[in-house]
């Protein structure tokens, strides 16, 4: 995030357009203006070959051997934030895995404090379970999985007003009277680790209160021809968004190109980026490029910057639109989209040096 001053760049992506010896103008962190550099009228105070708008992953484990829900502390989130930057990523929601009550209010109360020293990034958190179905956990802890009751989701609604950004649940465990519950609070509400119908996940689609789904084709009903399951009703339908894994263990790259096609522009990336963790309920060892918990595929070992790179080369997927899948499309379904994933006035001033690649 800059400050205030003039940034030229050679070559600047806007989200939308590419822009030729353009400088950005900015103050108290908002873009106010971009114009050709001739037009300045003052030097400038950065120069940059190309400048992209600044990634976004709403999914988001740990770093450094920091893994969030074991290291809940401002220090963490630090790191997190200085990792993602390295990644090209210039917000990010952490993210915690089904867990414990207190765990996450204690991941609630570092982002609280995190904000209240000044901290960058951060967008808030997002919980991804316990409230999933038990047949699709993945490497989620069994013994915590459950359908909640409505006094627990009040008071961890309240405990994290303002914090709290997106609930990954499914929404076949719960009752319609805690699906309005959660959409009341602006929540984002995620169908993930659901084993739900197509006829259960279209529903909860059409009601427009479950608006997104967590790691498309990752532990959810897939999509056979006579059950299309949540898979079939993500495609089949025309709002709901979804975001995926491009690391080539997740998803094969073949099935992302599928998804791009049918999706379009509701389709966004998240790294569901864990790190190395011998503590704790999740305990995540590299293998490769990927991790796993007691050998199970737990999370990628992707950044952002990589997922560009991923969806170009191999899902033939322009530099433009791979960009915007890491970018404008999270925000977007974080109800961003009119303040990041775009370099242009009235914008966060979030941009980060790209290096081109073929």
């Amino acid at each position: 995030m800059y400050t205030n001053g003039n940034y030229t760049a050679t070559k600047i992506f806007t989200g939308e357009q590419w822009l030729y010896n353009h400088a950005i103008v900015v103050k108290d962190e908002y873009i106010v203006d971009i114009l050709p550099t001739e037009k300045l009228l003052v030097p400038a105070s950065q120069h940059f070959n190309c400048l992209i708008p600044a990634l976004v992953d709403v999914q988001i484990y740990g770093a450094n051997e920091q893994l969030f829900s074991v290291h809940p502390t401002v220090k963490a989130l630090e790191s997190l934030y200085q990792y993602c930057l390295q990644g090209k990523t210039g917000f990010f929601l952490p993210t915690v895995a089904t867990n414990t009550y207190i765990t996450i209010y204690n991941c609630i109360n570092a982002i609280k404090s995190y904000w209240q020293l000044g901290g960058k990034g951060c967008l808030g958190l997002h919980i991804e379970g316990p409230w999933i179905n038990v047949y699709k956990k993945g490497a989620h802890i069994e013994s915590l999985i459950h359908s909640p009751k409505i006094e627990e989701v009040t008071t961890l609604l309240n405990e994290g007003k303002d914090v709290i950004k997106i609930i990954t649940l499914a929404p076949e465990v719960c009752t319609t009277e805690i699906i309005d519950l959660i959409h009341s609070y602006g929540i984002v509400i995620s169908a993930g680790h659901s084993n739900a119908t197509v006829e259960e996940a279209t529903q909860f689609f059409n009601q427009g209160k479950v608006t997104t789904v967590t790691h498309l084709y990752n532990a959810m009903s897939g999509l056979q021809h006579r059950a299309p399951g949540l898979v079939g009703a993500t495609f089949n339908h025309t709002t709901v968004m979804a975001s995926i894994i491009p690391d080539g263990h997740h998803v094969h790259f073949t099935a992302i190109e599928i998804a791009k096609k049918i999706l379009q522009q509701r389709l966004f990336v998240i790294t569901d980026a864990v790190t190395t963790t011998s503590t704790g309920a999740y305990q995540h060892q590299l293998e490769g490029n990927r991790y796993t918990s007691n050998g199970t595929l737990s999370g990628s070992a992707l950044t952002m910057q990589q997922a560009v790179i991923n969806l170009v080369q191999h899902c033939n997927i322009s530099l433009e639109e791979a960009i915007r899948m890491c970018s404008l499309y999270p925000a977007k379904a974080v109800q961003l989209e009119n303040s990041s994933g775009k370099i242009e006035q009235g914008y966060c001033a979030a941009f980060v040096e790209w290096e081109m690649i073929e």
